[in-house]
């Protein structure tokens, strides 16, 4: 049994959000209970207690959309004309990285990227991966660095045609092979899902291949669409029509189906998104930093369609993704007073619904029954907290690096800023030696 408390619990439940001086009590992986510090600490006598100091008590945060393998791209220049649009962007930095990844770089850009995911409170990782010269066995370097950290991982590899037929056939078996394993796996980190890249990178023959050999899984895909317009572009002058239209006559879509950015979608891709139960995951720094536009989530989160936050391996810091997700949609817009309630919404309402969909353990919130995904922040109001603007204290005023103490499934992997259980000076001198030979082969 451990005590989290001396702190403030937002649970992130409708029904009781907000514990002063609160306390949450974790037996095993699962929450066993939330409330008063000392009336938890009177109960459980024995249990080790983990000393908030007076700081926020929340749910792990549940990144939606993630590229571990963007880890080494930190600093790296790949010479050249400086890309000039999306195409050029994915032509001249991350089509070249990807392919100069070898299992080991899969596995040390994983542990990188979870290393830091613990240390901005991430519990949970939806995680679309792509290394098309170390396809076999790439998912499962994840899943060991999922298994050493404590990270939660939902894992999936990036089909795509544009390595080879043989390429796309490993990144199918990849699929299929991960999918089985994750369905087996008892230890609660590990699901998978079936990755593709984009339409401008799949054929009909490919997704047709795709569909053919998820058969009976329904472990749902996990793709990015219209993220720039030459993706809706290309699938109208090739197929004669749009992107979601395309997915929805191959399978594609459905209720356990992610497709990522959805930027330049139109209505009737849209109700095809409603229809379906397919959900979409917002990515805002990336989008701005690639410069491909400005997603429509104010209009589909009217429209019902679950809409999560993702940082697309720009950062693991979710609060950061929040701010840039607000700030973004008001400068859209021109509005001061739109996204207010969307966002958060978004970050921990329907991330916790996507996660649903891959992990039989609820998460997301501090009730009992749930996942014992517990991160702490070192964050004291300036002005009143209550249970009315817990928002807008977090939104303006935290950020990941405030986390101090991070738990998933009931394993502290993190406290008082220590991380446990692993060298984290080791792991990352490792990592820059291995993403110099990756800098060099790019």
């Amino acid at each position: 049994m451990i005590l989290i408390g001396n702190g403030t619990v937002i649970t992130r439940d409708v029904g009781k959000p907000f514990f002063r001086d609160g306390c949450v009590a974790i037996d095993g992986k699962i929450i066993a209970g939330v409330g008063n510090s000392g009336e938890l600490r009177e109960l459980h006598k024995g249990a080790r207690f983990i000393d908030a100091h007076g700081g926020l008590i929340m749910p792990g945060f549940i990144n939606a959309h993630m590229h571990y393998y963007s880890a080494f791209s930190r600093g790296l220049s790949v010479g050249g004309a400086p890309a000039q649009n999306f195409n050029e962007v994915l032509e001249r930095l991350w089509w070249k990285l990807d392919k100069a990844l070898s299992l080991e770089d899969v596995y040390y850009s994983a542990v990188v990227c979870m290393i830091d995911c613990i240390k901005n409170g991430v519990t949970t990782v939806i995680d679309h991966h792509a290394s098309p010269s170390a396809v076999g066995g790439s998912l499962f370097r994840i899943a060991e660095a999922a298994s050493e950290l404590g990270v939660r991982n939902c894992l999936c590899y990036e089909v795509s045609d544009r390595d080879g037929r043989q390429v796309m056939e490993d990144g199918i078996r990849e699929n299929i092979d991960f999918i089985k394993h994750a369905a087996r796996d008892e230890s609660g980190l590990l699901a998978g899902t079936f990755g593709l890249h984009a339409s401008m990178t799949l054929s009909n023959d490919t997704l047709e291949a795709c569909a053919n050999a998820t058969g009976d899984f329904a472990a749902g895909y996990h793709v990015h669409v219209a993220e720039g317009p030459s993706d809706e572009e290309d699938s109208l002058k090739k197929y004669g029509k749009r992107i979601m239209a395309r997915f929805r006559d191959f399978g594609i879509t459905g209720p356990r189906s992610t497709a990522v950015h959805c930027i330049h979608v139109n209505d009737e891709e849209m109700e095809i998104l409603q229809d379906t139960g397919t959900a979409v995951v917002h990515n805002p720094e990336s989008n701005m930093g690639n410069a491909v536009g400005v997603s429509p989530i104010i209009d589909l989160c009217a429209r019902g369609i679950t809409v999560g936050l993702g940082t697309d391996g720009y950062v693991s810091d979710m609060l950061q993704s929040w701010k840039f997700a607000n700030a973004l949609q008001k400068h859209a817009q021109k509005h001061p007073n739109v996204a207010w309630s969307e966002i958060p919404t978004m970050l921990f309402d329907n991330n916790s619904k996507i996660a649903g969909r891959y992990f039989r353990t609820p998460t997301g919130r501090l009730l009992p029954g749930y996942s014992a995904d517990v991160t702490v922040l070192d964050y004291r109001p300036p002005t009143e907290l209550t249970e009315a603007n817990i928002n807008g204290h977090l939104l303006f005023g935290a950020s990941g690096r405030a986390v101090t103490t991070t738990a998933a499934q009931g394993r502290v992997l993190m406290e008082n800023r220590v991380m446990s259980d692993i060298d984290e000076d080791a792991l990352l001198a490792k990592a820059r030696e291995r993403s110099k030979k990756v800098w060099e082969k790019v």
